[in-house]
């Protein structure tokens, strides 16, 4: 494993550390983290139901964090890890605020934008590309969103029994 590949999965492993919080709120698990200079300057997840907002999502709530603390909507220098594959709305934020990579974790073969459903982080008719690195963790970061929508499906499927009881 190279150093790179090392930091890669240190940096992944809080990611995950923050789609765990989602998680503890019945969020769907996913998390993201912003590094500059090999420092996290910010770290985010899913609220989308906390905050009943489609835009809530953990790559936008981390980018908008690390503008707030760079002072620009410009992130040149910045590497975004998450949990999971950006979708259409993510990689756009992540496009105009001009984050140099992105690292991911489980791909989304329904909705992920850096490579599986689409590919919008390379697309070169956008005026910024963003480096891809994919499947960091991937198997990890999958069965955190297997296991979750598993125990959600249980639970529908009690409050169902108890319904009709």
């Amino acid at each position: 494993m190279t150093i790179e590949e090392f930091s890669h999965e240190y940096y992944m492993k809080e990611a995950i550390k923050e789609a765990r919080k989602a998680e503890a709120l019945t969020e769907v698990p996913i998390g993201a983290i912003v590094v500059i200079n090999g420092k996290i300057i910010s770290r985010a997840h899913n609220l989308r139901e906390s905050k009943q907002s489609a835009v809530a999502h953990a790559e936008i709530l981390a980018i908008e964090q690390a503008c707030q603390l760079v002072g620009s909507w410009r992130l040149e220098n910045a590497t975004l890890y998450v949990t999971l594959e950006p979708c259409a709305m993510c990689s756009g934020a992540i496009i105009l605020s001009r984050v140099r990579r992105v690292v991911y974790g489980a791909a989304d073969p329904k909705g992920g934008c850096a490579g599986t459903f689409m590919n919008l982080l390379q697309d070169e008719r956008f005026n910024h590309q963003s480096e891809v690195i994919s499947g960091v963790l991937g198997a990890e970061c999958g069965q955190l969103l297997s296991d979750f929508f598993r125990k959600l499906r249980e639970k529908r499927k009690i409050a169902k029994k108890q319904s009709l009881q």
